[in-house]
């Protein structure tokens, strides 16, 4: 389990930048790494040492994880992401105006640069 934990907190380090990579190799890492650390602590296994690095990597990963997607989030909506969110909506499954929404954003965030 120590191994498990330590390899797959390196994976969410790694893969941080994935929301999948990040937070749910994290969560993993942490909960084995956990339950390893608890078993080394009872002398029922060994790999303390693994098991709280894989806990430590799998924190990480996790709040890289979160904190990327947070940041995305804010750009996305910064650039008028939301404006096309509401207009798709709006749009109700028209593909001329969804199209139209897109070209909109597309120009919007050309005007930005």
């Amino acid at each position: 389990m120590a191994i498990a934990a330590l390899v797959l907190g390196i994976l969410a380090v790694l893969l941080c930048w994935t929301v999948v990579g990040g937070v749910l190799l994290g969560l993993i890492a942490v909960v084995l790494g956990a339950v390893a650390a608890s078993r080394a602590r009872r002398r029922v296994a060994a790999g303390r040492g693994m098991a709280i690095a894989g806990v430590v990597l799998g924190l990480l990963g996790l709040v890289l994880s979160v904190a990327l997607v947070f940041i995305g989030f804010s750009l996305f909506n910064s650039s008028g992401g939301k404006t096309l969110t509401e207009c798709i909506q709006n749009a109700d499954g028209d593909q001329a105006k969804i199209d139209q929404c897109q070209q909109d954003f597309q120009r919007n965030l050309e005007d930005r640069n």
